[in-house]
């Protein structure tokens, strides 16, 4: 106790040293108050400050931060739509006029963090009830430059500024989504069916053009066989009529019967008949009548052809 009379100067000049060092941790600055006005701001490390006279007002993070946001918004066909959405910002920069703004606009992290989550609800809900239902599955990247343009000035003013705004789900009512089931099964079935009826079309047409082909190039290899057969049925009458003549003429230099050329023709088709009939049955008349008579016939069809010349 003696001690403590005699020296207590000294005890409380060491707690006047003591209180003039401040730490500041990294990532974080301190903002000085004196007799509750603004005075200056610490930076990260060892500050000095004037003991029972300078007070530490706040002291502000500059790291990032993020809040998870989960609200419900109407478009303008009356769909309730549900958003879970991540929102990361941060203190502007670390510049002192900024630091004032940050601790000086709101009371508290709550109310900043209160107003922050209202305004970026408020922005979505305005965007999505401009809106139909059907258009907002992709319109992701619209809500948040919209977002982003909404409220960038509002965070500035505040001493903030919004990194990302990242909508990670988007729902509708349970009808809503099952309708949109129904309409996306019937797509696809309509879209199966049209490319069914279009592979069908392209076979049947494929097809058609393969038969129309065939059949063409059966009528030019039937056309040209006809025609190879007629030059060369008109080669062989050719060389039988030059035969013939000379045939003829020899005869009638050795003063004989021309009709036995007939008679020779006839036995050669007889022969003809029997050789090549493949069992077929050929009715002849091969008596010496029916000679006669065919050859009174052909001499007589000669006789027509050599008037007609």
């Amino acid at each position: 106790m003696e001690f403590l009379r005699e020296y207590w100067w000294a005890i409380l000049l060491g707690f006047a040293i003591l209180g003039c060092f401040v730490t500041v941790q990294q990532g974080n600055i301190g903002v000085i108050t004196m007799f509750g006005k603004y005075r200056r701001i610490m930076r990260p490390g060892l500050n000095f400050k004037i003991p029972f006279l300078e007070q530490i007002f706040k002291k502000i993070s500059i790291q990032n931060r993020s809040v998870e946001l989960s609200f419900q918004a109407i478009t303008v066909d009356q769909a309730n739509v549900y958003f879970k959405s991540m929102l990361l910002y941060a203190v502007q920069n670390e510049q002192e006029e900024t630091i004032k703004r940050v601790a000086f606009k709101f009371i508290s992290d709550k109310e900043l963090m209160q107003t922050l989550v209202r305004t970026v609800e408020g922005s979505i809900r305005a965007f999505v009830a401009s809106k139909r239902q059907a258009e907002i599955l992709t319109l992701r990247r619209e809500i948040v430059e919209f977002v982003k343009e909404q409220i960038d000035v509002a965070l500035e003013d505040w001493g903030y500024h919004l990194i990302d705004l990242q909508i990670n789900d988007i729902t509708f009512d349970a009808a809503i989504i099952e309708s949109m089931s129904r309409v996306v099964a019937s797509n696809n079935l309509k879209a199966a069916a049209e490319n069914e009826g279009q592979a069908l079309l392209i076979t049947k047409t494929k097809s058609a053009e393969a038969e129309g082909n065939a059949i063409k190039i059966a009528a030019e290899a039937e056309r040209q066989a006809a025609q190879l057969r007629g030059q060369g049925v008109a080669l062989f009458r050719e060389e039988v009529a030059k035969g013939m003549s000379q045939a003829a003429s020899e005869m009638k230099q050795a003063n004989l019967d021309t009709n036995v050329i007939l008679f020779s023709m006839w036995v050669e088709a007889i022969k003809n008949f029997a050789e090549y009939g493949k069992g077929n049955v050929i009715f002849l008349d091969g008596g010496s009548d029916g000679m006669e008579k065919t050859m009174k016939q052909i001499m007589a069809m000669q006789q027509m052809e050599n008037n007609k010349k």
